[in-house]
């Protein structure tokens, strides 16, 4: 079965300088995947120029007029561009022409035009952001929601674990994948009433639950998911990023130092070389909006080509998969409220 990728070729903080180049080099790696690319056709055609070996048979393009900008409000994004390059790109997934949308633009636009178009499945009352965060494994842990939703119910904390439940198991091929539910210590009586009350329904559901999981338990990899709201999410998120760039930073800086010092460094350049490339954020990005019907991969705004291939290889593996279909399908089979 082909798979076609529809991209949002705009999008983000360098556009066509990445979305083009990274879409031919995933070309090049799978023969049954097609790309629509969604844009400005003339300024596509002129990238597309650069690389005579791209498989244009394999390439289409569609045209889109206007951009949502990174600072766009999302009345504008929603409401006044409605030609832009981010809302044709997910229309082609609502009319049933490609089977995913990535996009390496603004969150809030993307979220509230997916929502506008696609609609929620059945059963789902918040689509969640989802994502890898970089752990000491070497793999990562999925964490939800990172942002989509401020404030939660238990009911809705539920959803994203069985969401997420389903997505590990399409994406990353665990059959059974550990669930554990964000709080301040891991015994039961700790946490607000919201996260208390969603142990209860965790621990009664048929999902595997581990527990109460703290914040380093995210970076330790202690389970496979882990659940929490949106705002508490997002600043994770965000903590685990600064982490990483502190890191990348601490290692090139070991080589402006005395003659000594440099020595030392090559010696331990290795080392740290595999320490960087287990926290590089480049390797997990890619994060879905799940709950909707139909498939999208929002890519970290600053993506480099390389950052941007990594979104597209979830992006082919949740629609091969029909990663889709089967959260819907396990919302009706499992419904767990």
């Amino acid at each position: 079965m082909s798979v076609t990728l529809a991209i949002d070729a705009m999008g983000g903080d360098h556009g066509l300088i990445v979305t083009v180049p990274a879409c031919c080099d995933f070309l090049e790696k799978h023969a049954d995947v097609n790309i629509t690319l969604v844009g400005d056709a003339d300024l596509i055609r002129q990238a597309l120029d650069r690389f005579p070996k791209a498989p244009t048979e394999r390439i289409h393009i569609v045209a889109a007029s206007e951009v949502v900008l990174m600072d766009d409000s999302i009345e504008i994004a929603l409401r006044r561009k409605k030609d832009s390059s981010m809302r044709v790109a997910i229309q082609q997934v609502k009319n049933g022409v490609a089977d995913a949308i990535i996009s390496s633009g603004n969150t809030g636009a993307l979220m509230a035009i997916s929502r506008y178009i696609l609609k929620t499945l059945d059963g789902v009352d918040r689509p969640a952001i989802a994502a890898a965060i970089p752990n000491e494994k070497g793999l990562g842990t999925t964490m939800l929601d990172l942002g989509a939703n401020a404030d939660c119910e238990p009911m809705h904390l539920v959803q994203f674990a069985q969401m997420a439940n389903v997505m590990v198991q399409v994406v990353e091929g665990k059959q059974n994948p550990s669930i554990g539910l964000l709080n301040i210590g891991e015994e039961l009586i700790k946490g607000n009433e919201v996260v208390k009350r969603t142990g209860e329904l965790l621990r009664a559901s048929s999902l595997n639950f581990y527990g109460n999981v703290e914040g380093d338990d995210v970076f330790k990899g202690t389970t496979d998911i882990v659940v929490c709201d949106g705002f508490v999410g997002n600043a994770v998120l965000k903590a685990s990023e600064g982490l990483a760039r502190m890191m990348s930073g601490l290692i090139k800086s070991e080589f402006n130092r005395s003659w000594l010092t440099k020595l030392m460094a090559v010696f331990a350049m290795v080392p740290l070389l595999r320490v960087r490339k287990r926290v590089d954020h480049r390797r997990y990005n890619g994060a879905v909006l799940l709950g909707l019907r139909g498939c999208v991969i929002k890519s970290h705004g600053s993506a480099d080509r390389i950052s941007f291939g990594f979104a597209l290889d979830r992006a082919y593996e949740a629609a091969k998969n029909r990663m889709v279909e089967r959260i819907a399908q396990a919302f009706v089979t499992d419904r767990l409220l």
